[in-house]
C-alpha cells in the first residue's frame, strides 16, 4: 500500500480524497493554485504544494508542475479526482515515466474512453446496442449532411474529445445542422483543444442511466448497480439517484453485464462508469465510458456501503477486490443534489464572492461533501460546483422527503446558490412519481 498520495485536484473532490487517505493511514499531499491557498483541502491535507497561478492551464492542468510536486514530496501515487487531468493519456504516461502510480485506468483504456468514436467502434464488436451514428469523426458540414440523411433527423452532434455537455447540439433539419455544427466545433475546440465531432441519432425523452464498475488488476470486474442522471440542464447533471425509478431487476442485470463486457474488452482497471440512454420502452443504448470517479459517486456508496475512492486506491496498489458480484446487494435509496455557486433565477449565472456564513444540513441519512466554510471566497476561475448534498433513506418517497428537509436547512449567505431551485423540483409531482427524462426541466421551464 502507498504511504503518500498526491491529489491532483481541488475543491470538494480533493477534500474527499484527503479524507479517504486519512482513514487508510496514508499521508496526503494537496496541490493548489494561488487562488486556492485558503481552500479546505489545503488546510486538511498533511502537506500542500503551490503549483502555479489561478489559471488552470498554469496550475491544475500543468503536467510538469504536478509531476514535479509529486517528485519533490516523495509521493508514490497521484489521484486525479475528476476533471482536469483525470482522463489525460499523456499525464498517465508521464506518471509512469517518473515511476509514479496513477490511480485510475491504464493509458490504453483512457485513450479509448477519451475518444468516443474509437470507443464505440470497440463496443460495436461486442453486440451491444448503440444508436445509429457516424463511423468516424465528422470533419465538414457536407459530411454531416450525408450522415444525418442516412440515420435520419433529429440528430445530436457531440465532441469526440470530451463531455460535460460542451460541444453538444441537437439539429432537427439541415438548416439547424449548419448552425449546430459550427457552434459545437467551436465549443469542442475551446473546451478540449479538439474540434472533432461525431453525430448520433437523437432519441426523444431518453433517460440517462449509468453503471458504476470496479475492476482490479487480477481481472475481477463488478458493477455496483445504476445511477439515474436524467435531471439535467444544458446536458449538465444536477440531480442523481440510485437506484433508478425506471430500472427493474432484469434491466439492471442486463445493463450491468454489458457494462462489464465493455470494461473487459477495453482492458479497463480501477473505477469507471458506462453510460447508457434508455428509451420509454426500456431499450438501452451504449453512449460512452467515463474513465474516472464520477461527481455522483456518493449515491452508489450510500446504497452499496462500498467506499469507491478507497477501492480506487487499493486497486491501484495492486490489491484484489475482497468482494464479488454476489456480495453486492444495494439497499435503500440515495439522491444527490449538486450545489453550485450560481443564480438559478438568472440563467444559472456563476455567483463568485465571499461566503458570509454557511450552515449545512445534518441528521440521519444526510451527507454533505463540500470545501466551503464561513469566510471562504469563491473565485471566478473554476467550475461553480461548491458541494453536494446527498441523502439516503429506505425507499424513494422517504429519500425525497429527507432531501426536502435537508434542502430547507441549507443557509449560505453572501453568494447565490442553486438549493432553492432544487426545492422546487422535489415538490414537483412528476419528479416524485419518477416520471423524468433528460428534457424534464425544459418541459417545466425550470
Amino acid at each position: 500500500m502507498f504511504s503518500k498520495i498526491l491529489i491532483a485536484n481541488r475543491g470538494e473532490i480533493a477534500l474527499r480524497i484527503v479524507r479517504a487517505c486519512r482513514e487508510m493511514d496514508i499521508h496526503s499531499v494537496a496541490v493548489y493554485s494561488d487562488a486556492d491557498a485558503e481552500s479546505l483541502h489545503v488546510k486538511l491535507a498533511d502537506e500542500a504544494v503551490n503549483i502555479g497561478p489561478a489559471l488552470s492551464r498554469k496550475s491544475y492542468l500543468s503536467i510538469d508542475n504536478i509531476i514535479q510536486a509529486a517528485k519533490n514530496t516523495g509521493a508514490q501515487a497521484i489521484h486525479p479526482g475528476y476533471g482536469f487531468l483525470s482522463e489525460n493519456e499523456t499525464f498517465v504516461q508521464r506518471c509512469r515515466e517518473n515511476r509514479i502510480c496513477f490511480i485510475g485506468p491504464p493509458p490504453r483504456a483512457i485513450a479509448l474512453a477519451g475518444n468516443k468514436s474509437r470507443a464505440r467502434k470497440t463496443v460495436e464488436q461486442l453486440d451491444i446496442p448503440m444508436k445509429p451514428e457516424s463511423e468516424d469523426d465528422v470533419s465538414s458540414v457536407e459530411e454531416a449532411f450525408r450522415i444525418a440523411g442516412t440515420i435520419g433527423y433529429p440528430v445530436i452532434i457531440k465532441a469526440s474529445g470530451g463531455g460535460g455537455g460542451r460541444g453538444m447540439r441537437i439539429a432537427n433539419d439541415q438548416q439547424e445542422l449548419v448552425e449546430a455544427f459550427a457552434i459545437a466545433a467551436g465549443e469542442a475546440r475551446a473546451a478540449f483543444g479538439n474540434p472533432d465531432l461525431y453525430i448520433e441519432k437523437y432519441i426523444e425523452k431518453p433517460r440517462h442511466i449509468e453503471i458504476q464498475i470496479l475492476a482490479d488488476q487480477s481481472g475481477n470486474i463488478v458493477h455496483l448497480g445504476e445511477r439515474e442522471c436524467s435531471i439535467q440542464k444544458r446536458y449538465q447533471k444536477l440531480i442523481e439517484e440510485s437506484p433508478s425509478p425506471l430500472v427493474d431487476a432484469d434491466l439492471r442485470e442486463r445493463m450491468g453485464a454489458m457494462a462489464i463486457r465493455v470494461a473487459r474488452a477495453i482492458g479497463y482497471e480501477n473505477a469507471g462508469t458506462m453510460e447508457f440512454l434508455v428509451d420509454e420502452n426500456k431499450h438501452f443504448y451504449f453512449m460512452e465510458v467515463n474513465a474516472r470517479v464520477q461527481v455522483e459517486h456518493p449515491v452508489t456508496e450510500l446504497v452499496t456501503g462500498i467506499d469507491i475512492v478507497q477501492e480506487q486506491i487499493r486497486i491501484a496498489a495492486g490489491e484484489a477486490m475482497n468482494f464479488t458480484q454476489e456480495d453486492i446487494q444495494p439497499r435503500g435509496w440515495a439522491i444527490e443534489c449538486r450545489i453550485n455557486a450560481a443564480d438559478p433565477d438568472n440563467d444559472f449565472m456563476p455567483s463568485p464572492g465571499k461566503i458570509e456564513s454557511a450552515v449545512m444540513p445534518g441528521g440521519p441519512g444526510v451527507r454533505v461533501d463540500t470545501h466551503i466554510y464561513n469566510g471562504y471566497t469563491i473565485t471566478p476561475f473554476y467550475d461553480s460546483l461548491i458541494g453536494k448534498l446527498i441523502v439516503w433513506a429506505s425507499d424513494r418517497p422517504a429519500a425525497i422527503q429527507r432531501l426536502k428537509r435537508a434542502l430547507s436547512e441549507v443557509q449560505i449567505r453572501g453568494i447565490k446558490v442553486t438549493t432553492p431551485f432544487y426545492q422546487r423540483i422535489v415538490d414537483n409531482e412528476d419528479f416524485r412519481a419518477g416520471n423524468i427524462d433528460t428534457h424534464f426541466l425544459e418541459r417545466l421551464n425550470l
